[in-house]
């Protein structure tokens, strides 16, 4: 059996902090632990493969925002982690309530820590468990890797392969399409006759379904029957790609006790059989490889005249234009989805390509009209179908397929910028933590230039002598006038816009821009000082 996470909190090693669990009632038994880590940094989520175990002290916590708090939990809680435990009682005097109904709306266990204990110790304790236990699990899972490759050398057909992963972790397993469409099925040969009936019923993917740390299920296939009231267990999915092109996913139904992390390192271990199999029965179309091979040679910047032989292949002329766009998602599959629904109803050529956590897509551009079409595109991505929590950043025109490379840093850029806005920005001004958000490295290609072609102390040098004063004036008096200035500017210098924007009366307006000229020495309009106050203001947020 793997190691839950009730387990954990009763090795004395962790028991000795006199744990309390967030939301009482939380079924610590039946959540799977995989690692145990340490950090202090916020950011760690992107570091994290799920089902850990984090270990907070709580000293960054202590300082941080309400907003960078439940950023914090929110990302935690995406990228899959086991639960989060927070040593209270020193800087922290206890988690703050606004984290905790952040972690509950995720569904995030929050461990709190009510005394002092080594994290060293802890970790060296536990993990020593975990990586016997996962020794345990490689050796079951290689075992019946070697058994499924045996079977497809004999021709075998994939029920046949498939039940070999069924016996191995005790699951009901199903391989389906990236469109929900049955390829394979089996259940454990030690299931009887009642148990076969409801580990078919459990292989479909009923609403609401609980997962292990990954990717979300593709939706079922519309003919798909419902099983509102499928047996409780746990569902697990990875997905199967083929030359790089997603063929299919394979779900392990996990039944209530059972083995959650075996079958997770069982199907891990099986992608590469599994992938073999599907490209004995249905093998990528070669546009389809060919788009995948494009992208992956996008991602590595290979040379020029590598990326004009791939693209006529996958449907891009070499000097055709066209944008890149990289997404962060929490269900990145099923986005992948909807953007290629919206794409191919479009008409408009396009690949993608799923590199870890980030999906990229690459989409041609008609040859006239160019930036207005490329405007619509944003405009129509942001109006996508579903409910999908994700940030979409659509990098710059690039004039031919060379470029592709060049678009593809400028939207990762913009979402560097967009993450930075989101810790200094006003409440007023922070970009939204959730939904749907499609960002146009366009806008942001001031801040591009200035961390790509300046230096953190140039850019402080240059923000200090245009902004020294207004900067100190905000220190010593918490007053906004750094914001009034970055509103004004970014309208175009209406000041009507601006004081409807903040929420002021226009003569309060009038008096903060002249505290601000003042400041600044004199009004910068019709001046060449304009410019460079309005590029000042851009950088002050850069790191």
């Amino acid at each position: 059996m793997s190691v839950s996470l009730g387990e954990i909190l009763a090795h004395p090693a962790l028991a000795a902090a006199d744990p309390v669990v967030h939301p009482q009632g939380a079924d610590t038994a039946a959540q799977p632990v995989r690692w145990v880590h340490s950090s202090e940094v916020l950011d760690i989520a992107p570091l994290l493969r799920g089902g850990e175990l984090l270990l907070c002290g709580g000293i960054t916590l202590a300082t941080a925002t309400p907003a960078r708090r439940a950023d914090y939990v929110r990302e935690l809680a995406q990228r899959g982690i086991a639960a989060l435990a927070i040593e209270t009682g020193g800087v922290l005097p206890e988690v703050p309530a606004a984290m905790l109904e952040t972690a509950e709306e995720y569904g995030l266990p929050v461990v709190e820590l009510r005394k002092v204990v080594p994290f060293v110790g802890v970790m060296q304790a536990i993990n020593s468990i975990l990586v016997s236990e996962s020794a345990g699990h490689l050796h079951q899972a290689d075992a019946a890797t070697r058994a499924m490759a045996a079977e497809l050398a004999h021709g075998a057909s994939l029920d046949k392969i498939l039940a070999v992963l069924a016996d191995i972790t005790g699951s009901a397993v199903r391989l389906v399409s990236p469109w929900g469409v049955d390829l394979g099925s089996a259940v454990p040969e030690t299931a009887t006759d009642d148990d076969d009936a409801d580990a078919s019923a459990q292989a479909e993917v009923p609403a609401g379904a609980a997962e292990l740390p990954g990717e979300p299920l593709p939706p079922a296939a519309p003919d798909a029957p419902s099983v509102p009231d499928a047996p409780a267990g746990t569902l697990m999915g990875v997905d199967i790609p083929v030359r790089g092109v997603l063929m299919g996913r394979l779900e392990v139904r996990v039944p209530q006790g059972g083995d959650t992390a075996l079958a997770q390192v069982a199907g891990e271990r099986a992608v590469d059989i599994l992938g073999l199999a599907l490209l004995q029965h249905t093998p990528p179309g070669l546009h389809a490889q060919a788009g995948a091979e494009l992208m992956r040679a996008v991602l590595t910047s290979a040379p020029e005249w590598r990326l004009e032989q791939l693209a006529p292949g996958a449907g891009f002329p070499a000097d055709s234009p066209l944008v890149v766009a990289a997404v962060h998602a929490a269900a990145p599959q099923e986005l992948r989805g909807a953007i290629e629904a919206f794409l191919s109803a479009g008409r408009i050529p396009s690949a993608a390509y799923l590199d870890d956590a980030e999906l990229v897509v690459m989409a041609s551009l008609p040859d006239t009209e160019t930036a207005g079409a490329r405007r619509g595109l944003v405009e129509s991505l942001q109006e996508l179908e579903g409910n999908h929590d994700a940030v979409i950043s659509v990098g710059p025109l690039a004039d031919g397929v060379a470029r592709a490379a060049w678009s593809l840093a400028e939207a990762r850029r913009a979402l560097e910028v967009r993450q930075v806005r989101r810790r200094t920005a006003s409440p007023r001004r922070r970009p939204p933590a959730h939904g749907l958000v499609v960002v146009d490295a366009d806008d942001v290609s001031v801040e591009s230039l200035a961390l790509t072609g300046m230096t953190a102390s140039a850019r402080e040098a240059f923000v200090n002598h245009h902004l020294r004063a207004v900067l100190q004036h905000d220190a010593q008096r918490q007053s906004q006038l750094l914001e009034t200035l970055h509103v004004w500017l970014d309208s175009g210098c209406n000041t009507a816009q601006s004081a409807r924007e903040l929420h002021l009366e226009r003569q309060s307006m009038h008096h903060r821009l002249q505290r601000i000229f003042d400041l600044c020495g004199g009004d910068p309009r019709g001046t060449g000082k304009l410019a460079a106050l309005h590029l000042a203001v851009r950088m002050a947020d850069l790191p």
